[in-house]
């Protein structure tokens, strides 16, 4: 995959990388075959991580488990097949679109509206859950001490402008998990009274409340700094950081603008910066069996490695708050790193190994090439097993 994009200028390689299609790889995980909804989430997890297994469009899956720990639902309260494989659609689809259009379509998903209870926010009864996530966690951030980006009153204004969304179908989630549920609006159960939102006044819809949040001042250092610390540095640089979120603001929030200024900067590209990010698990599996190249796995083997990463701390489509996953050093600790090692022996020396292609020496990883008298009389499976244990590989 990276020799592909040999020879090629910055701007060249972030186009041929951006230019994907929304068609996926067959699998045969078929979610709707479940007997229940715990099992049918089990299902489009690993219908997941098949795709990050096997696609030949890398970076839209990456952009989807990224912007899946932005706009944050779980399967767990979500328990509906539809509603999660649309959910990851509209990650695929919009990750590299306008972000106010990105915010919009996740507030109008059925996932979305289950997981933050916007479905239960009616007109004299208001549901705060997700006007406040909209604003703390999904576009303007809090602020800092003493210059809040949001007031109580504008968390409370726009629940009552939130109002009136809802979906029909599958809303019993024992028997109807594999219902397609579908959005609707209820202008009955919306307060069309006036409200004073971010300092407007008005008689505000859902979709007005959505693009103020999204166009708020804020938004774009938020967005950039996401952005930042999932491809550059887990630390950000304030000046990096300034000029992703002044080509947001340029662009109107193109997120394509956004991440072709990134992945042409002269700080993805730098030194510095290098082995700056940790490996998340599921990045770290991922990537394990993308550089073996692909080997084609059984389905009991992928459901293992969902259960895998899972215990290192990251399960698909579940992170543990709304907040989602923190990351960085977070993802490694005692435990975490034994799991990583125990997952790195069943991928390359275990009885049941996949055969894959020989793994990267461990000089490329920034090793000295001295080491390799180290290894001299071991094979290429017990090479590649200490390649992913190396403290190298755990970065990117």
């Amino acid at each position: 995959e990276i020799q592909a994009l040999v020879g090629k200028t910055p701007t060249q390689a972030a186009e041929a990388l951006m230019s994907y299609p929304q068609t996926l790889e067959q699998s045969n995980f078929d979610p709707l075959s479940a007997v229940n909804a715990g099992a049918a989430g089990k299902l489009v997890q690993a219908a997941w991580m098949w795709e990050m297994l096997y696609t030949p469009y890398p970076l839209r899956e990456r952009l989807a488990l990224v912007w899946s720990n932005h706009f944050v639902v779980a399967n767990d309260k979500v328990r509906n097949v539809h509603a999660l494989q649309d959910y990851l659609s509209l990650l695929r689809g919009h990750g590299l679109g306008r972000f106010s259009e990105f915010a919009l379509s996740i507030a109008r998903s059925p996932a979305m509206l289950r997981y933050l209870d916007n479905d239960q926010n009616r007109k004299g009864k208001p549901n705060e859950n997700f006007s406040r996530e909209l604003l703390e966690l999904f576009t303007a951030g809090i602020g800092t001490p003493g210059k809040p980006n949001y007031t109580e009153t504008d968390v409370r204004e726009g629940a009552r402008g939130l109002t009136g969304w809802s979906f029909q179908g599958g809303r019993n989630q024992v028997k109807d998990f594999a219902e397609q549920p579908r959005f609707v609006a209820l202008p009955n159960q919306h307060d069309n009274g006036s409200k004073t939102y971010l300092g407007q006044t008005g008689s505000f819809t859902p979709e007005d409340i959505v693009r103020m949040a999204a166009a708020h001042p804020a938004a774009p250092l938020r967005v950039a700094g996401k952005l930042w610390t999932a491809f550059v540095s887990s630390t950000p640089d304030q000046a990096g950081v300034a000029e992703l979120a002044q080509t947001f603001e340029a662009s109107g929030g193109d997120l394509r603008n956004v991440m072709r200024t990134l992945l042409t900067s002269d700080a993805f590209y730098s030194e510095a910066n290098r082995t700056s990010l940790f490996r998340s698990p599921v990045e770290y599996v991922v990537g394990a069996l993308r550089a073996m190249g692909r080997p084609k796995l059984g389905e009991k083997a992928v459901l293992g490695l969902v259960g895998s990463t899972a215990r290192m701390g990251q399960e698909l489509l579940h992170p543990p708050t709304v907040k989602g996953w923190d990351g960085g050093r977070e993802w490694i600790n005692d435990t975490t790193l034994l799991l990583r090692m125990q997952t790195a022996a069943a991928l390359t020396i275990g009885n049941n190994a996949p055969k894959g292609e020989v793994l990267t020496p461990l000089t490329t990883l920034g090793r000295q090439d001295g080491l390799n008298r180290a290894l001299t009389g071991l094979d290429d499976r017990q090479r590649g097993y200490l390649m992913l244990i190396s403290p190298e590989y755990q970065l990117i």
